[in-house]
């Protein structure tokens, strides 16, 4: 199935279970730290400059936001995690809301996207997220951003301390991408694409 990603809205966002959206459309959902570049990653994608949501500090998304692709399937925005400076109150929230989400007997998970920081080593709490999308047993994409930050030489030892901390196998899609250049954007929209397919 063809998608047109420059054909994007926004729909809605959910705070609870009784707003997921279950209407039969591919979902691709969208996790990463809060500081990791998510939104920037998404609105790259989309074409757009600020569709989903920028902040200026990290933790601005607290609900699971829904933009409708050309009409055919959904990116989903995920509440960053890790970083962000709230209760931990609210952080349990969001947890419950992750939860829910990904244990929804819709099964409304087509694929997952992990969005890992290039630069650095997974975290635990990456490690976490990624096996929470093994788990729901729908295939996974590793977009490891911020390319634009490493000199080329740095490259492959970056993507192999990623394949390494999260056990990645010769069959995982681990793409390499800049949010601010736009590399790796093509290549992220074919295997959305495929997946989408399946």
């Amino acid at each position: 199935m063809a998608l047109n990603f420059q054909k994007a809205e926004f729909v809605r966002s959910a705070a609870d279970k009784a707003h997921f959206l279950r209407d039969g459309l591919p979902q691709f959902a969208f996790a990463g730290r809060s500081n990791v570049g998510k939104s920037s990653v998404i609105n790259r994608l989309l074409g757009r400059k600020n569709l989903a949501y920028v902040g200026a500090s990290p933790g601005k998304t607290t609900q699971i936001n829904y933009f409708l692709v050309d009409r055919k399937a959904y990116l989903v925005d995920l509440p960053g995690y890790g970083y962000a400076k709230v209760s931990r109150a609210e952080k349990e929230r969001w947890g419950r809301l992750m939860d829910s989400y990904f244990q929804d007997e819709g099964e409304i998970l087509t694929a997952g996207v992990l969005i890992v920081d290039i630069r650095h080593k997974p975290t635990a709490d990456d490690v976490t997220m990624h096996d929470w999308f093994r788990q729901t047993g729908c295939p996974e994409i590793i977009v490891a951003n911020k390319l634009d930050k490493l000199k080329k030489s740095q490259v492959e030892p970056a993507l192999q301390l990623i394949r390494e901390t999260l056990e990645l196998t010769e069959e995982d899609a681990l793409v390499p991408f800049s949010a601010e250049k736009g590399e790796g954007k093509d290549t992220l929209i074919r295997l959305l694409t495929e997946k989408c397919g399946e």
